[in-house]
């Protein structure tokens, strides 16, 4: 329950899909001038909060409060008149317009009939001295860095006059500093008298930026910490799982064989000088490096989604012919991209059509129709194979949790033969007890022979999970680690410009 003195609260929320009850009895309060962390397993309702804060959801049933005033928002617009901003992962913004007319959009201040721009961009001049950003109103929005982007967000909230701020895993895809400067404003804001809910998957933020911390599991509240002295880690994670998690990255040393993947001279967009290295079958080679290094434009280059200016890649001793994802999957390298919501998955298509989209091609009768026997079947297998949860295959994947989609694209490649499996930034956005399931998948496909490459802009996982470590700086492979060598402090040395690192 809510009380006096918390400027949020949550009394007795539920919310139920067809199949699924999402939400189920959830209170808890959230004081002014604090950062309240909300934590949880992907599924475990966190989203689904967030969507009735913002009036996208009607509650089945309770209520909101804001202030001691209950309150339950029919719509967006709603939820913004009462003073309530929810800043998503994908930013709600038009990239096509100007900086100002984001900032503005829907209220903009005209002379007549018509717009007034001089006092547009001088409104949003002020907007962004709030959040301290020193950027153009005239400026195209999409034209500017995520991190920037992501300000100009919280100067639109802070416009429309927000005393409750949630933030849903703001960090999720920004560089180290992007993330110091994002959290100077959040600590702005607090003190400012803000209430602050703040969705992360990073406990290490948990505990750097916030006052308090939630845990949800299944839909129902588990714990509130009023304040974190005296919890731990540990604590959380019990909490969050309902089980202990000892070794999260289930490492398992294996034997190796040669003629796995090898890539020589290959270059391209994103490459200084052309790169080359190898992965033995049965080898999780990860790689690291900052933001801007190079890592996924090597991958995209290896993987056949950017056509490569010289080079070659060869699977199993043979030359992968063509540069297209077609001829990559042909001769067995498949690729989970960075973006999956973008580049990974169909959301509006079910489950069973996400994971059947590749393998279906061998399965096709009179090699023109679809199997409905072997869609449903090698789906339902899959899902059961992967612990993909989902009310039914049929779901729509866009009502899945992070998680369950990651676990349903490498489900997809597991559908048929693959020799090289290629994850971007595969634990992105996921909870800890999801992480620590696809890393189990990942030890499994090293086991059965394939050769595994893990791009990771978290080191603790990449330490964690590869046998071996090349670091890229600037567009090149700039070191290479055994796991024995490849402490923290030596990878972050190796991933730092020279200029920094000396």
């Amino acid at each position: 329950m809510s009380a006096p003195g918390h400027a949020l609260g949550f009394d007795g929320l539920a919310m139920e899909f067809p199949g699924v009850r999402a939400l189920d009895g959830v209170s808890f309060g959230v004081r002014g001038g604090s950062v309240h962390a909300l934590l949880g397993e992907n599924g475990a309702g966190k989203s689904t909060l967030l969507k009735i804060l913002s009036g996208a959801y009607l509650p089945t049933a309770g209520t909101l409060c804001l202030e001691g005033d209950k309150k339950i928002f029919r719509s967006t617009a709603a939820a913004i008149a009462a003073g309530v901003a929810v800043i998503y992962q994908e930013l709600h913004l038009v990239p096509e317009m100007t900086v100002a007319e984001n900032l503005l959009l829907g209220r903009y201040p005209r002379r007549g009939a018509f717009l007034d721009r001089a006092a547009l961009r001088t409104e949003a001049g002020r907007l962004l001295q709030l959040v301290g950003e020193d950027i153009s109103p005239d400026a195209r929005l999409g034209r500017l860095p995520l991190a920037q982007r992501q300000m100009v967000e919280i100067a639109k909230a802070l416009g429309r006059g927000a005393r409750v701020v949630a933030f849903d895993e703001p960090t999720s895809s920004l560089s180290e500093k992007e993330t110091r400067r994002l959290f100077a404003i959040i600590r702005d804001l607090r003190v400012r008298g803000h209430a602050i809910l703040y969705v992360t998957h990073r406990l290490d933020e948990v505990f750097e930026l916030c006052d308090a911390a939630t845990v949800l599991r299944d839909g129902r509240h588990v714990v509130t910490h009023d304040a974190l002295a005296g919890v731990t880690r540990d604590t959380l994670v019990r909490s969050m799982v309902g089980r202990e998690l000892t070794d999260i990255y289930n490492y398992r040393p294996r034997a190796h064989a040669p003629g796995g993947l090898e890539v020589r001279g290959l270059a391209g967009p994103g490459l200084r000088e052309p790169v080359s290295f190898s992965v033995a079958r049965g080898e999780i080679t990860g790689f690291f490096g900052l933001v801007g290094a190079g890592r996924t434009e090597l991958m995209r280059l290896l993987c056949g989604a950017v056509l490569p200016t010289a080079g070659e890649v060869r699977v199993h001793g043979r030359p992968v012919q063509g540069g297209s994802p077609r001829t990559a999957i042909r001769d067995g390298i498949v690729f989970c991209p960075e973006d999956r919501k973008k580049e990974g998955i169909i959301s509006v298509r079910s489950v069973t059509e996400n994971i059947n989209l590749s393998a279906r091609r061998k399965h096709l009768r009179a090699g023109l129709f679809l199997d409905p026997g072997w869609e449903r079947t090698n789906a339902t297998a899959q899902i059961a194979r992967l612990g993909v949860r989902t009310a039914s295959p049929a779901t729509l994947i866009g009502l899945l949790s992070g998680g369950n989609q990651q676990k349903a694209i490498l489900a997809r490649w597991l559908s048929e033969p693959v020799r090289v499996v290629v994850l971007d930034e595969p634990t992105r956005g996921i909870d800890i007890g999801a992480k620590s399931e696809i890393y189990a998948l990942i030890q499994a496909l090293a086991a059965a022979g394939t050769s595994v490459v893990i791009v990771s802009s978290e080191l603790p996982e990449v330490l964690g999970i590869a046998d071996r470590v090349f670091v890229m700086r600037e567009g090149v492979i700039a070191a290479e680690f055994t796991r024995a060598a490849a402490s923290p402090e030596a990878v972050l040395h190796a991933a730092l410009p020279a200029t920094i690192a000396n």
